[in-house]
């Protein structure tokens, strides 16, 4: 008798398995692998942290001097503290500011030295970990909110002068709010393989490598004090200043993207964007003279464009403050950057009907303040309302700024250089989308400018 060898139903022969075997084996493959591998990055993230907290901390300051506290004071003011932590209204440096991004809101800390809920009972180790790792007294990791991945690049010696000025700070007693953050943005555990991937403490400033001498050198000064006022200017930049955290971009988990390039990114969710300072088509500065630099991060206004937006808020609580020296040596580092600029798609002129609704609603809104020409206004022999001819402000490649300054208005930085400055006023309820479209598309496409066209469209998706 013969023994039937043919396979069975769904099988290709003996030894070889079907392919609903091999899908099977494929499925469990994988059901064992993905866990375990999630389990692995987890433990790695972890085991991370607990190697940073056993690094000794660096040698602090052995006493607080009135000089200490007053360097301290001068750094938190260049650093712009209080412009997250002191809310409008509030007691300053107590926190409960709202900060929004794409992830939830999170809320400032108190930074007063109350003991229940500020700083009173933290040491200046205490305040160098938080500053320079990323934690929390409590051992909590601290959300990149708060800048640390910048200010992981500054020195021990200006943390600990920061901390001796807000020691000596009123206490406030006053609780900050619980963040609200969603799945699974809230897990502890979230954040350290965040951290895995995305910060490395130390200097942070290195990420830009050496500087490099050219447009931005000082003149007057030799080799030695040319490379030391961009390592100055560098290091304010970069860590006190922590300018990355807005005009760099962000990847879809909120990590900053090639920080030192500083090629622009969208400010949190408030609408505006940080323009690149690596592009001259931009906010690039590398066809300024130092001059010119200089009196801009001091006034926040230039014939070339003034500070608005949240770019106001910083020049009039911070930039107008900076020494004579940090002046220039933030000038030279800006003018040094490399040129990265975009290329620039061919110009396409808007639509007649468009331009024709544009034209009337300047003449009626616009021209009073900026000219028939977009020349500007000055009033008394000084600076009022910025001219939009030639103005880069209103034609970077998005026209979001411009847009937001026609649909909610605002002011300039109020400066020592500038003090008077006018307001825009806001025409969100006065316009229709179309109209307002319109009027930034002529303002964008006349007078030498040329720009893209705006949409109704992205003036409906206005914050």
């Amino acid at each position: 008798m013969q023994r039937n060898t043919a396979p069975a139903p769904g099988g290709t022969g003996k030894g070889v398995p079907s392919p609903l075997r091999r899908l099977r084996r494929l499925v469990i493959a994988v059901l064992v692998a993905v866990p375990l591998m999630a389990a692995l990055v987890v433990a790695g993230a972890w085991a991370r942290e607990a190697w940073l907290v056993s690094r000794p901390a660096v040698q602090g300051a052995q006493e607080t001097s009135p000089e200490l506290i007053a360097r301290g004071a001068y750094l938190a003011r260049v650093g712009n503290c209080a412009g997250c932590h002191s809310p409008r209204g509030g007691a300053p440096m107590a926190g409960g500011m709202p900060l929004g991004t794409p992830f939830g809101t999170l809320f400032s800390s108190n930074l007063t030295p109350d003991a229940e809920t500020g700083l009173g009972r933290w040491t200046a180790d205490d305040f160098w970990t938080a500053m320079h790792h990323g934690r929390s007294r409590d051992g909590r990791l601290l959300y990149p909110a708060f800048p640390y991945t910048s200010y992981t690049g500054m020195t021990r010696e200006d943390t600990d002068a920061v901390f001796a000025w807000l020691r000596q700070l009123p206490p406030v007693r006053q609780t900050t709010p619980a963040h609200q953050l969603g799945w699974p943005y809230r897990w502890q555990t979230a954040l350290a393989v965040w951290r895995l991937m995305y910060f490395t403490p130390g200097d942070a400033v290195a990420r830009g490598g050496e500087p490099q001498p050219g447009g931005g050198d000082a003149a007057g000064v030799g080799d030695e004090g040319a490379r030391a006022l961009l390592l100055r200017g560098r290091y304010l930049v970069q860590s006190v200043g922590h300018c990355a955290e807005c005009h760099a971009p962000r990847n879809r988990l909120g990590a900053l993207e090639n920080a030192a390039g500083l090629r622009g990114g969208w400010v949190g969710v408030q609408g505006w964007i940080a323009p690149s300072l690596a592009d001259p088509h931009a906010a690039g500065v590398q066809d300024w003279s130092e001059t010119e630099v200089r009196q801009w991060l001091r006034a926040g206004w230039s014939p070339r464009g003034a500070a608005l937006g949240p770019m106001a808020d910083v020049v009039a609580e911070s930039l107008q403050y900076l020494a004579d020296d940090d002046t220039r040596a933030m000038a030279v580092y800006l003018r040094s950057l490399p040129r990265e600029g975009s290329a620039k798609e061919d110009f396409q002129p808007a639509p007649p009907a468009q331009l024709d609704v544009g034209r009337q609603v300047y003449a009626r809104y616009c021209a009073d303040c900026h000219g028939d020409q977009g020349q500007g206004r000055r009033i008394d022999g000084q600076p009022a309302y910025p001219p939009l001819a030639g103005n880069r402000g209103v034609t970077l490649d998005a026209p979001q700024n411009l847009l937001q300054m026609l649909a909610d208005g605002g002011y300039a930085a109020t400066t020592k250089d500038h003090p008077r400055p006018y307001g825009m006023p806001p025409l969100r309820q006065v316009l229709t989308p179309a109209e307002m479209a319109a009027v930034a598309t002529v303002i964008r496409q006349s007078w030498g400018n040329r720009a893209s066209a705006v949409t109704e469209q992205e003036v409906l998706r206005l914050k």
